[in-house]
């Protein structure tokens, strides 16, 4: 183990998929904004690669969710936990601040543990919605956690941890909902299509949801579909898996890749992959199906250790269903046009719906959420 002294102005930061990226990059900023004096090295996405110093590994690239998916990059993990323990050794970083991605995260901050550097929690995992033991394995590895939903901070405490609601990020992400004539002049509804982040969710969501939409342009012709993609997804990677889907690839589907939400806050109705999108989605006061569909393995272990009666963000946090959830074999492409026709013949049900989802934002917390995590890690590094 190195014996040099720690690095005052250098910290590590870890995110392994595209929200934790996304949220990793903001609290970064923020960090650097208080001490420009402050280095920064980064294991996550490209939105981290272009705010940190330093990037070891894009490891948001890998992709791997679920239960099984994990051990098919068993050999990688041991390679990128190893760079982690090589950087501590040698680097001897200030602190280390894990975000999300409790799988390779919990070993990350196992070294930090053992090795007497700092460790925080940026956005914990969803410790209540399955195996709420972790909570009392985060506690004991971190200095702070930093919660997004404020039923996490008591959840947290209880298990012996020093935790705080800071507010969710998506509120400095995600603008005022935009005003939307129901029905569109001449039927022209904007269709949103969000399959998932990696290429597996992809793969299944993809052709339903596009088969869907086609459905709903028999009825009106002139509706459009936009299909809304992440940076670790190209296009030279994207439109392969459109064109797969034979006909269902035309120009009446536009890829949007955007960081500001404009577009998908034009949305008149979405298909979406059960995850981030549906709360982002909920705050923009935008209607949808939400579906899912995983590896079976990965299915029946899911249902053992769920904890929760909802799968979307929307449902847990208004505790009823207020979005269709259609899960594996339900996730069809007759069930997801059935929901989405159940919103576009009837407009007055549209309107309750975006004032129901876009009620989501006073549960929340502020704004700030990043600047507040910042301003409390900080002092750890003076």
């Amino acid at each position: 183990m190195a014996t040099t002294a720690p690095t005052t102005k250098n910290i590590l930061v870890i995110a392994g998929d595209p929200s934790g990226d996304l949220h990793a990059a903001a609290l970064i900023r923020a960090l650097r904004a208080k001490d420009p004096e402050l280095t920064v090295t980064a294991m996550g996405g490209v939105r981290m690669q272009e705010v940190s110093t330093h990037f070891i590994y894009n490891l948001v690239s890998v992709g791997a969710v679920g239960f099984a998916e994990p051990f098919k990059n068993f050999f990688l993990w041991l390679k990128l936990i190893k760079l982690a323990r090589h950087y501590m050794e040698e680097k001897r970083p200030a602190c280390v601040i894990a975000v999300d991605f409790y799988g390779f995260n919990h070993q990350v901050l196992g070294l930090a543990a053992h090795r007497r550097i700092p460790a925080f929690y940026y956005i914990s995992p969803q410790v209540w919605a399955s195996r709420p033991g972790r909570a009392g394995k985060i506690a004991k590895l971190t200095k702070e956690i930093f919660v997004i939903f404020p039923f996490e901070e008591a959840l947290y405490k209880k298990a012996g941890g020093n935790a705080t609601f800071v507010g969710h990020p998506l509120l400095d992400l995600i603008p005022e909902p935009a005003e939307r004539e129901v029905p569109p002049p001449g039927g022209a509804w904007n269709i949103g299509i969000l399959p998932g982040s990696r290429k597996g969710e992809i793969a299944r969501h993809l052709p339903i949801f596009l088969k869907a939409f086609y459905r709903i342009k028999e009825v009106h012709p002139k509706a459009k579909a936009f299909v809304f993609a992440v940076p670790e997804f190209p296009d030279d990677r994207l439109v392969p898996e459109l064109e797969s889907v034979e006909k269902y690839w035309s120009k009446d589907v536009e890829i949007v890749r955007e960081q500001d939400y404009r577009q998908r806050a034009k949305l008149d109705f979405a298909f979406t992959c059960s995850g981030t999108a549906t709360l982002e989605n909920a705050l923009l006061g935008v209607p949808m199906a939400v579906a899912y569909r995983m590896p079976r393995f990965s299915w029946e272990i899911a249902k053992r250790v769920a904890n929760v009666q909802y799968v979307s963000l929307v449902n847990i946090l208004l505790k009823r269903p207020a979005v269709k959830e259609l899960l594996q074999e339900k996730a069809t492409v007759e069930l997801l046009t059935q929901e989405a026709f159940s919103f576009l013949n009837n407009p007055p049900r549209i309107r309750a719906s975006r004032k129901e989802l876009t009620g989501l934002r006073a549960l929340l917390g502020n704004r700030g959420a990043a600047e507040r995590a910042a301003e409390r890690i900080l002092p750890y590094l003076r």
